[in-house]
């Protein structure tokens, strides 16, 4: 594929300028920063005005899961459009109802009631509201490594250091660490040991807490910002089992890792496992307009037959956004795009990446499935000190910034987080651009490797 306009430098000149004189961007120093200027995107890829194509190994921000511009998705969105643009959310509309059952159909045991968002972080504010409101408790556990979110009670649950600015210390949020053997904070040598620890830690925490006075425990059901660590076998189901000893809401945050993205519709499926309330987002409808939500079992529904829930967004289920979602569920499942992520991770991604770890010393662990995968960088494997320190910045962050320039010098625009870079590409990559992905990234941690001991 090439770009579809002839290269315009002036353009995207102009376009910089009036971003830069308007446009205030997140989680950036404003002065600090040089956005790219997009021309366009199609499939894996996209433009900037100089001509320059990067492939795409973000998915934007994990979201396009089919890629940019799909045909029908566009075509269903000017259909909307053509028909009804908007309408508030107290009226029954048929692209809503139509995008709730699909999702409803999809997402496990019975959470069968569809709340709409517009987006992740709204979804989890709601989510967390909804068990507070069922159980009459306050509190919320969350994990250290996670990110939930840049509204109020979504930043406190937060993890990673965005929460640091805006976190209140009254927001009712108590942290415990979630498994992650290749960091174990358990000093487990296997999985089992992980699983076990980590859950004898978690109620451990909840009984100096007070098992009375926690809501909800929420977790990423495979955690992505935070490094994508899948859990150990048995662990999401144990967190099951002590939600339900003591009366706690249990809420798998599935904004990044649904609708495809590990494979299954849900991550939540390769667990066997089924919370009270799933918030979601991203990938519902490719992101191709805002849209996320919270799926809401039997027993917290009923909670609100008689009383009013004290919430709701003017967008609720905008007609535009669910058109999109939709069409991006018919999509999927008409292409086979969630079994393409399962099989593209299991036969292209998952033996590449290993492949790349077993010859680069800066590859301390491949973790993943589908096309949800993390590259732990380190400076030692023996060691496994991060290339980079927790949270660097500045002159500390040059090894990260060095392999993120070679990954762009050579056609890829990769996903990088503290010590880490993330293999996210759309959930349709074909198998092609996937190996086309591996050799830029093979070229870009040879710059990694001038870093290593």
């Amino acid at each position: 594929m090439t770009p579809h306009v002839e290269p315009d430098p002036q353009a995207g000149a102009a376009v910089k300028a009036a971003d830069r004189a308007h446009v205030f961007h997140s989680w950036s120093a404003q002065g600090l920063i040089d956005p790219l200027a997009v021309a366009g995107a199609e499939g894996s890829y996209f433009w900037d005005y100089d001509g320059n194509r990067y492939l795409d190994f973000t998915s934007g921000l994990v979201y396009t899961n089919i890629g940019y511009q799909h045909p029908r998705v566009v075509a269903a969105i000017q259909e909307q459009a053509a028909k009804l643009t908007t309408f508030a959310p107290a009226f029954a509309i048929d692209v809503r109802s139509e995008a709730a059952r699909l999702i409803a159909e999809r997402t496990p045991g019975d959470l069968d009631k569809i709340f709409f968002t517009n987006g992740g972080a709204e979804a989890v504010e709601n989510a967390v509201r909804m068990a507070r409101l069922h159980t009459g408790r306050h509190k919320v556990l969350s994990a250290f490594r996670s990110y939930h979110g840049a509204t109020s009670t979504a930043i406190n649950l937060t993890g990673d250091p965005r929460r640091w600015a805006s976190d209140t210390g009254s927001a009712g949020v108590v942290r415990f660490w979630a498994p992650f053997l290749y960091r174990s904070p358990f000093y487990a040598e296997t999985e089992q040991q992980e699983c076990e620890r980590a859950l004898a830690h978690l109620e451990d925490t909840i009984a100096f807490e007070g098992p009375a006075t926690i809501a909800a425990i929420i977790l990423e059901t495979v955690p992505g910002t935070a490094g994508i660590m899948t859990p150990p076998p048995g662990y999401l189901a144990g967190v099951r089992e002590i939600c339900d000893k003591y009366g706690i809401v249990f809420v798998l945050d599935e904004v990044m890792a649904g609708f495809g993205r590990t494979g299954k519709w849900f991550a939540a499926e390769h667990f066997d496992v089924v919370p009270d309330l799933m918030t979601f987002a991203k990938g519902v409808n490719s992101g191709y307009v805002p849209l996320g939500g919270v799926a809401i079992s039997q027993k917290i529904a009923a909670t609100f037959d008689k009383r009013p829930y004290p919430g709701g967004l003017t967008y609720s289920g905008h007609p535009l956004a669910c058109a999109a979602a939709v069409a991006t569920i018919q999509v999927m499942e008409d292409e086979k795009v969630v079994e393409h992520s399962a099989h593209i991770g299991a036969t292209v991604l998952g033996p590449g990446l290993r492949e790349l770890a077993e010859r680069h010393p800066s590859v301390g662990e491949i973790r993943g499935m589908g096309t949800f995968w993390a590259l732990d960088l380190v400076k030692n494997k023996e060691t496994r000190e991060p290339l980079v320190p927790y949270n660097a910045t500045g002159e500390a962050n040059a090894p990260m910034a060095a392999f993120g320039a070679a990954a762009k010098k050579h056609g890829l625009w990769p996903f990088i987080n503290m010590n880490r870079t993330h293999a996210v590409p759309a959930c349709n990559v074909s198998e092609a651009e996937a190996k086309e992905g591996l050799s830029a990234l093979d070229a870009a941690l040879s710059v990694a490797d001038e870093h290593t001991s």
